[in-house]
């Protein structure tokens, strides 16, 4: 595969190209290294296309995270205490969450909410989340998860990977991929309907085809 667009949100590929170009080349090269004509294995059982062979969402999910994994991308878990307090919230937001529940309880909050969010691949606290699903998906990562791991001082940058268009349907129609996965093009003009300050977090989105 190859990475057809970018997308730089609050400096976020003005940051990886400064701070860690090596991270970004190792990025590019494992775009390249994934074979998507292998991967065009899910049968559609839909009714506008029923039988046809697809790219499966679940194979390029499974193949990115192999090659991640191989390069000790890891795995990160962000546990944090829920509350609706925005003046608790600012004073929390970077504690452990030990330090979070103290501070609750010692403000008369009896029952504390615990929460967590976890993000597969993550290095040099820059996390990455490989996108072929559905909109809804995309949205809570690039909205709400990047969001929280940066917030919670975990994360740096976050990177979403996607698809262009060209990959879900082909110039004549053809469907390449189910209906309703996201795009490249369709999220990123989401996130710059929201504004050049939201969210509140740098991102990278890449735009990726066979």
């Amino acid at each position: 595969m190859k990475i057809v667009d970018t997308y730089s949100h609050l400096n976020g590929e003005e940051y990886l190209l400064i701070h860690h170009p090596m991270i970004y080349d190792e990025i590019k090269s494992i775009v390249t290294r994934v074979d998507a004509s292998k991967l065009m294995t899910k049968v559609s059982k839909e009714k506008t296309m029923k039988g046809r062979k697809l790219y499966s969402p679940k194979s390029l999910n499974k193949e990115f995270a192999r090659l991640f994994k191989s390069g000790r991308w890891e795995s990160i878990v962000y546990r944090y205490c829920v509350t609706t307090n925005r003046a608790y919230l600012d004073q929390i937001v970077n504690l452990p969450i030990k330090q979070q529940k103290e501070f609750l309880q010692s403000h008369g909050v009896e029952d504390v909410i615990k929460s967590y969010k976890q993000t597969d691949f993550v290095k040099e606290a820059i996390a990455i989340e490989v996108q072929f699903g559905k909109y809804a998906f995309v949205a809570y990562d690039l909205f709400v998860k990047h969001l929280l791991f940066y917030s919670g001082g975990v994360i740096n940058l976050g990177i979403e990977i996607l698809p262009m268009k060209e990959m879900t349907q082909s110039a004549d129609g053809g469907r390449l991929m189910s209906t309703g996965i996201a795009y490249y093009e369709g999220e990123v003009y989401n996130v710059m309907r929201h504004g050049r300050g939201n969210p509140p977090v740098p991102l990278l989105i890449l735009g990726v085809a066979p």
